[in-house]
């Protein structure tokens, strides 16, 4: 699980650079055109629109991933023992139902609506349905590193020969 786990949020890591290097490249070309050549390009402030959307989503589920979630590091950081591990194990499991119920489920009703009605991005073109798949990709990913942080926290509490 720790090699699957690790290779998860390498190819998110992967996929979030590449996300950031085309927004940037794309704001570049939105202060080239508009700025240069006096003639704003359409696209582009829909499309950096959209992928700060991807970034600040699959952002979250990776630093969630590393720990680096302020929400969730701040309740459990001044704990310890068992108090700690058991504040861990209740946050995922907060963590894993928002994501299963708000992000998974409302975000699969989402983009079976959207497609459903066939709403399409005013500038790109592009069906909307594919700009809030992200929700439960984003949503699939909390599941997947909940589960990992509460068979990691059991597994410590195994260690140290606790019982909850």
């Amino acid at each position: 699980m720790q090699k699957l786990t690790h290779i998860i949020t390498k190819v998110l890591s992967i996929i979030l650079i590449i996300l950031m290097a085309v927004m940037v490249l794309d704001v570049t070309w939105q202060v080239f055109t508009r700025f240069l050549l006096k003639n704003p390009s359409g696209f582009t402030e829909e499309l950096a629109g959209f992928l700060l959307i991807w970034i600040g989503l699959l952002g979250a589920s990776y630093a969630y991933r590393i720990k680096a979630h302020l929400g969730i590091d701040i309740l459990t950081s001044k704990l310890t023992g068992t108090k700690k591990i058991s504040s861990e194990i209740i946050v995922s499991v907060i963590v894993f139902l928002f994501a299963l119920f708000i992000l998974v489920i409302g975000g699969l009703r989402l983009v079976n609506i959207v497609f459903t009605l066939r709403q399409i991005s005013p500038s790109i073109g592009i069906p909307m349905g594919y700009v809030y798949s992200v929700l439960p990709i984003t949503g699939i990913l909390f599941i997947y590193y909940s589960i990992v942080f509460i068979i990691e926290s059991l597994k410590q509490n195994k260690i140290k020969g606790r019982v909850f």
